[in-house]
């Protein structure tokens, strides 16, 4: 018996289109996640960017749980002496960087690296209901119905 290995030229993407509104964020982040490394796919290969183009639209209304929303905290390090540099979600919605929300949570769900920045570079983030990636035709993914704790 041989092992498969999926080819370059064998690999086929397709466009999805997810409706974040009221979708728990961590819920999302993981379907996101396992879609844009090709996870849900049968001839998924390791080393190659096997997974599909992701579309994400109303990011504005998306949900998190409990207390997250305040106590949760996003760190980063401007690479200066004490430029350590802090935001939470609340007040990234407030500057009307909620796309960012999201792209934070699927980023730290694929293995970082060349091929895992290629595989994020595939997922659109728009925080309204329309997006420009009309003429791709994206399929409608039903991520509410998928489980029934996806939506808040």
């Amino acid at each position: 018996m041989k092992t498969f290995v999926l080819k370059k030229n064998d690999i086929k993407k397709k466009w999805l289109l997810i409706d974040a509104k009221d979708a728990v964020l961590g819920r999302l982040a993981v379907i996101s996640a396992n879609i844009l490394r090709g996870k849900n796919k049968p001839e998924y290969t390791p080393n190659q960017d096997c997974g599909d183009n992701l579309i994400i639209i109303n990011s504005d209304h998306v949900h998190l749980k409990g207390k997250k929303s305040d106590n949760k905290i996003y760190y980063r390090h401007t690479g200066h002496p004490g430029g350590i540099k802090e935001t939470t979600p609340n007040k990234l919605k407030e500057k009307n960087k909620s796309p960012e929300i999201i792209k934070l949570a699927i980023k730290r769900m694929i293995p970082s690296g060349p091929l895992g920045r290629k595989q994020l570079s595939n997922c659109k983030i728009f925080p309204g209901s329309d997006h420009k990636h009309e003429a791709q035709n994206p399929e409608k993914l039903d991520f509410a119905s998928l489980n029934r704790k996806n939506i808040a």
